[in-house]
């Protein structure tokens, strides 16, 4: 047992989750201050999106909701850091609690909604860690604010769009968060060409990928990536959180008391990897896919860039593996990709 296993078992379990995330955060922060820079064996660099990704490993959007832990999330050894999800209206999000842990399955179900300070307040942070000498490539994950209106999502994504865009190395699109009501039927075509198509406009030169769901059929995600190529996008991040319980070793009893939102961790796995594998069946190799949902392991990572992922991202494993999990992970991935 390490010592942030120790910790977590003894400590961090008794502490209502949100509250853990936030004193996470502060160690996060100093981390920022001591050692800037990620740090990754050369061989681990990958060209994607315009950019150089230090390390293919990356942190999901949920963890840096409002972009003021970037610099210390790069020193933990991430190579590109998704920001968000960021709405063009503040927003508190869901009430408490709207996190939880599920312990024997290693996920969390969350309902935070979105929870964020807008995409103005957020803009100010990126900028000054836009302008640091080593710092992890910046994603800013975009999403509907609450109070708007679907019907009104484009509009209101366009004010985020043109905020955020001219900062961001990448912008991606959220419609797949279960826990912003009408968030999802964005997905269906009808609503998700237009609006793909006035952020791809907005954003002018820099990339622009879209979230989806793991909960959408086979069917329903070559769709999804045949609009993709059609509107020229730059990619598809897959995949979101997971409504479903099936397959949890957590009691019946804890599980329903978490309630409703999305699932992320370990169970989510399986079908992370095989949203990878439609999609990269249909997917010309140069268009980018960011692969997340049940990353643990080094292994897990090249096991998803075997399949054809382009970058891989991790969230809810920091929360049982601790702040040396990235550094662990490009430690060992080098030797893994040798093979």
């Amino acid at each position: 047992m390490t010592l942030y296993d120790a910790l977590y078992e003894r400590v961090l379990t008794k502490i209502d989750a949100e509250r853990a995330h936030h004193m996470g955060a502060m160690v996060v922060r100093a981390a920022g201050s001591l050692r800037p820079g990620v740090r990754a064996d050369a061989s681990l660099r990958v060209h994607a999106l315009g950019r150089e990704f230090p390390t293919p490993f990356g942190l999901a959007a949920g963890f840096d909701k409002d972009a003021s832990m970037i610099a210390g999330l790069g020193a933990l050894g991430f190579g590109h850091v998704e920001v968000g999800t960021l709405t063009a209206i503040p927003q508190p999000g869901n009430d408490r609690p709207r996190l939880f842990r599920l312990l024997a399955d290693k996920a969390l179900v969350n309902r935070m909604g979105f929870n964020n300070g807008g995409a103005a307040a957020a803009a100010d942070r990126i900028r000054a860690a836009r302008a640091a000498r080593s710092r992890p490539v910046i994603g800013v994950n975009i999403g509907k604010s609450r109070v708007v209106d679907v019907d009104d999502a484009i509009d209101d994504y366009l004010v985020s769009t043109r905020l955020l865009a001219p900062l961001a190395d990448y912008l991606a699109v959220n419609v797949s968060s279960p826990n912003t009501p009408g968030l999802r039927g964005l997905q269906d075509e009808e609503r998700l060409a237009p609006l793909l198509e006035a952020v791809r406009d907005a954003a002018g030169a820099t990339p622009v990928l879209v979230k989806i769901a793991p909960d959408l059929d086979d069917d329903a995600i070559e769709g999804v990536a045949a609009l993709v190529q059609r509107l020229g996008l730059a990619g598809v991040i897959a995949t979101n959180t997971t409504i479903s319980r099936d397959g949890l070793r957590t009691d019946a009893a804890t599980v329903e008391a978490a309630g409703a939102g999305g699932l992320s961790g370990a169970p989510l796995a399986a079908r992370s990897l095989e949203v990878l594998r439609v999609l990269r069946r249909v997917l010309p190799a140069e268009m980018c896919v960011i692969s997340v949902g049940g990353v643990t392991t080094a292994a897990d990572v090249a096991e998803r860039l075997a399949a054809g992922a382009t970058l891989v991202q991790g969230y809810s494993a920091f929360v049982y593996e601790g702040p040396g999990w990235a550094a662990r992970i490009n430690r060992e991935l080098p030797a893994l990709l040798a093979r």
